[in-house]
């Protein structure tokens, strides 16, 4: 697709499809910020996480803990930002009919968005596991991550049948 073809369609495009994937985008930005605040507190940048008052919740105290540090030697904020950068760059790439002009996106976005939401509910597991407390920046990203994957079933479908040859392209 041309350059200013994609520009036009994802900034002007109305179809169900790309209204969704404009919902995982800013899912995912509200993600990727829950990770950035994570990250800010664990290099020092900040000095607490401030929390609601809701039972259960500790965020300063998970994101200090030792479950927050034990991958890859780096605070897990950051692997947070990464992974919902990568989530909104597969859901902005393609044009507005990429559920028959490139079917493998909207599949990839599905499958993207199923591995997050699995890991995150264990890792939400773990999170209490290991510190009787949830952090409020990382539950919240659960569930950017949760409405996310419902979000891209339709599209994935739709790319699915599409491969399948079970519905024809739209300009056929």
């Amino acid at each position: 697709m041309e350059p200013s073809q994609l520009s036009r369609e994802l900034r002007e495009g109305k179809n169900p499809d790309l209204s969704r994937r404009r919902l995982i985008i800013g899912l995912s930005g509200v993600g990727a910020l829950m990770g950035e605040a994570v990250s800010l507190y664990q290099v020092g940048m900040i000095k607490e996480l401030p929390d609601p008052p809701i039972p259960l919740i500790d965020s300063s105290k998970v994101d200090a803990s030792n479950y927050a540090y034990k991958r890859f030697d780096t605070p897990d904020g950051f692997m947070m930002v990464t992974n919902y950068s990568i989530t909104a760059l597969i859901a902005a790439a393609g044009g507005m009919n990429r559920a028959t002009q490139n079917p493998i996106l909207p599949i990839a976005l599905a499958i993207k968005t199923f591995f997050d939401s699995a890991l995150a509910l264990w890792l939400a597991r773990e999170e209490w596991d290991e510190n009787q407390a949830f952090c409020a920046y990382c539950q919240v990203a659960t569930l950017c991550s949760i409405v996310s994957f419902a979000l891209a079933i339709p599209e994935a479908l739709a790319a699915t049948r599409y491969m399948l040859g079970k519905r024809k392209p739209e300009n056929a």
